[in-house]
């Protein structure tokens, strides 16, 4: 009962909140070298909330398995124009943007099978390494609307995909899963950002880290969750992800927790991460100004 008034409240407050959108479009890469951390699931379900709050949103999905694209709604079939036409083949990527069904503030450049090969393909290309960046910075100064965020869903590994991301970005989005081995690759990550900082983009940052797959009852998750926040105390967002399966269920519906079940656990947690990633920038917008 009084976990069903917890949730009652929280989802109140959300269905009060307001944001301000300043303008700018935040690239954030959602990067974590270690698989089965929710990094797709996080990856669509922060843009689904986002564009609930009003901002409009990109998500590249740079994953060849394309699950950010199925869980968007997206079709992609190996006959859709892709991410993989826009790196190999110089396709605008206009030409591969689709509007998600799930909200008209949410779009996507799809994943289809043939990304599964570019890490080799991109390797006799000219300028291998900054082709997305190229392509989405054309994109972005060309497209008639802006775009407040541009998520990019990037593959477990630190192949050319990868570091495609990274230096197309501004912030690294990292979740990391509340359990044992939760922090072991996260130092390796770490120094790929500074490697990339020093040879690709400067400007590249972590910026934000989100926990997920948290449990409560577990002493263990708590622990990870108090260590990350000792390391990372401006990085780690307050909003944790609990283990929930609606958040499994959603995928296999072609939704997202947003539109799925928007009064889930699931779905109030990652609505009040996104509240607190769009209220961080903002806040750093007005100390700009300052």
């Amino acid at each position: 009962m009084q976990q069903l008034q917890d949730l009652s409240a929280r989802r109140q407050r959300l269905d009060e909140v307001t944001v301000d959108f300043p303008g700018d479009t935040r690239v954030m890469t959602v990067s974590n070298q270690k698989g089965g951390v929710g990094k797709t699931t996080t990856t669509v379900n922060i843009a689904a909330a986002i564009a609930d709050l009003g901002g409009r949103v990109l998500v590249i999905d740079l994953d060849p398995q394309g699950n950010a694209s199925t869980a968007l709604g997206i079709p992609h079939t190996a006959d859709t124009t892709s991410i993989y036409d826009v790196l190999i083949n110089d396709v605008l990527m206009a030409d591969a943007v689709q509007s998600s069904p799930e909200n008209d503030l949410l779009f996507c450049v799809p994943s289809t099978i043939h990304l599964a090969g570019a890490e080799i393909e991109l390797v006799s290309q000219v300028a291998r390494e900054k082709r997305l960046d190229t392509a989405l910075r054309e994109f972005l100064d060309t497209y008639e609307q802006p775009f407040d965020f541009v998520l990019i869903d990037c593959p477990p590994s630190l192949g050319l995909l990868t570091i495609n991301a990274f230096a197309s970005a501004d912030e690294v989005f990292l979740p990391i899963q509340a359990e044992y081995y939760a922090l072991e690759g996260l130092s390796q990550l770490l120094g790929n950002v500074q490697m990339i900082q020093k040879h690709l983009n400067p400007r590249l940052r972590v910026t934000t880290i989100l926990l997920t797959m948290f449990d409560g009852r577990t002493r263990l998750s708590q622990q990870v969750a108090d260590e990350v926040r000792e390391h990372f105390p401006k990085e780690v967002l307050a909003s944790v992800i609990p283990r929930s399966v609606r958040v499994s269920e959603a995928p296999s519906f072609g939704q997202t927790v947003i539109s799925y079940d928007s009064s889930s656990a699931g779905a109030i947690a990652y609505r009040e991460a996104a509240v607190e990633i769009v209220k961080r920038g903002s806040s750093r917008k007005k100390k700009g100004r300052n």
